[in-house]
């Protein structure tokens, strides 16, 4: 669960509204701190064959998730990754995609499935502050 602004979100809504979308095929959703609203969501994004990351995919998933869940769901931000952190069993680890997003220690990953995953999250999500900090100077 996460709270936004009050409202408490399901993780598996939002997932569940992003792989109704053509272009996706895999979805984690994670909430992150937000000095106003308290916690937001982000989305990784695992896309099917044939497609490909845009700002464009970008505003259509954030759409998709808007009508099907409501305003308040609204993402802010995605990232599209190749694979995302799971079990053995195939679970999502969203605690893992957590902790990158939040700067927290991993934990125990002795379940995880590829190490790699977690290094592809950690590097969309640097990727991203990178380009913020470009953006604030």
């Amino acid at each position: 669960m996460i709270k936004v602004a009050g409202h408490r979100l399901g993780t598996y809504e939002l997932e569940s509204a992003l792989i109704q979308h053509p272009a996706v095929a895999e979805a984690s959703v994670v909430g992150i701190p937000d000095p106003v609203k308290g916690e937001v969501p982000v989305a990784y994004v695992v896309l099917k064959q044939g497609y490909q990351p845009s700002e464009q995919l970008k505003a259509e998933l954030n759409n998709t998730v808007r009508e099907l869940v409501g305003p308040i769901a609204a993402l802010s931000n995605v990232f599209f990754v190749t694979k995302l952190p799971k079990t053995r069993s195939g679970k999502i680890m969203r605690r893992l995609v957590k902790a990158v997003v939040t700067g927290q220690p991993l934990g125990d990953v002795t379940t995880l499935e590829d190490e790699a995953s977690v290094e592809e999250v950690k590097k969309a999500y640097e990727e991203f502050k990178a380009e913020l900090e470009k953006l604030s100077k």
